[in-house]
């Protein structure tokens, strides 16, 4: 309530004022903002496509591992071939007939066939190996590139964070507390117009017979009532809020 009342004992010059005060304080946060650039959205997106290597590097892995189990397996599929074609080569000096002599020729053919696909598939396995091992490689290259840009961006970006950080927290401080200082409604729409503009200028002077925000001209009666500090008046262009240069000639108090 106490906020409200001192709110409401406020007169429109002085609500004019304190919104003009925290367009200055607020552009200049985002001039130290902008001195940061684009590093911390660069940081960002070196943390993603890290994480994304990481994560292809894994799955290369074990894509790798399946591989060298299969390999392993069809190895073990042509020893256990010639196993089978030992046991019936001797069964075959054993037959009663023909016929037992040509099934076991049959079950021969087929393990040897067996090993022909199973060598086959090796090396089919083994290429495949190859090209995965090539892709980790150069993936795990990548990796190592984008840890050490990361590094650099990182090193950068705290270093302008440290250099502009206090003065960036004083200057948020001083908002807080010009806002605590500003009628709620006003401060819905200063802040509404501040998030749609493009510069972030949600009040600004008329220069030269025109808006400081999208410079177009002002009619004199309009620039009369600006002057007067009886009312709020924004831009029938653009919705800025509008005041007069002389608002400027009293400086912010720290």
């Amino acid at each position: 309530m106490a906020k409200k009342n001192q709110n409401a004992e406020m007169s429109v010059e002085e609500k004019l004022k304190a919104l003009y005060d925290l367009q200055k304080v607020a552009t200049e946060v985002d001039k130290i903002r902008t001195l940061r650039g684009e590093l911390p959205l660069e940081v960002q997106d070196l943390e993603d496509e890290i994480e994304g290597l990481e994560t292809r590097i894994s799955n290369y892995d074990n894509e790798v591992k399946a591989l060298n189990d299969s390999i392993s397996g069809k190895k073990n599929e042509i020893k256990e071939s010639g196993v089978l074609i030992k046991k019936y080569e001797a069964q075959q000096n054993n037959v009663r007939n023909n016929r037992e002599f040509d099934s076991l020729s049959k079950e021969i053919e087929f393990q040897k066939l067996e090993i022909e696909l199973s060598e086959k598939r090796i090396k089919e396995f083994a290429a495949e190996l190859k090209n995965k091992e090539a892709v980790i490689g150069s993936s795990k290259e990548l990796f190592e590139d984008r840890k050490a840009d990361l590094a650099a961006k990182k090193k950068e970006l705290t270093d302008i964070v440290g250099e502009t950080q206090v003065d960036e927290e004083k200057k948020i401080e001083k908002i807080a507390l010009i806002e605590s200082n500003i009628d709620e409604r006003l401060l819905t729409a200063f802040k509404r117009i501040r998030s749609n503009a493009i510069n972030g200028l949600a009040v600004v002077t008329v220069e030269r017979d025109a808006c400081g925000g999208c410079f177009n001209k002002i009619p004199p009666q309009r620039q009369l009532d600006i002057k007067s500090h009886k009312k709020v008046i924004v831009c029938e262009y653009c919705g800025r809020i509008l005041v007069d240069a002389e608002i400027d000639q009293e400086p912010v108090k720290e």
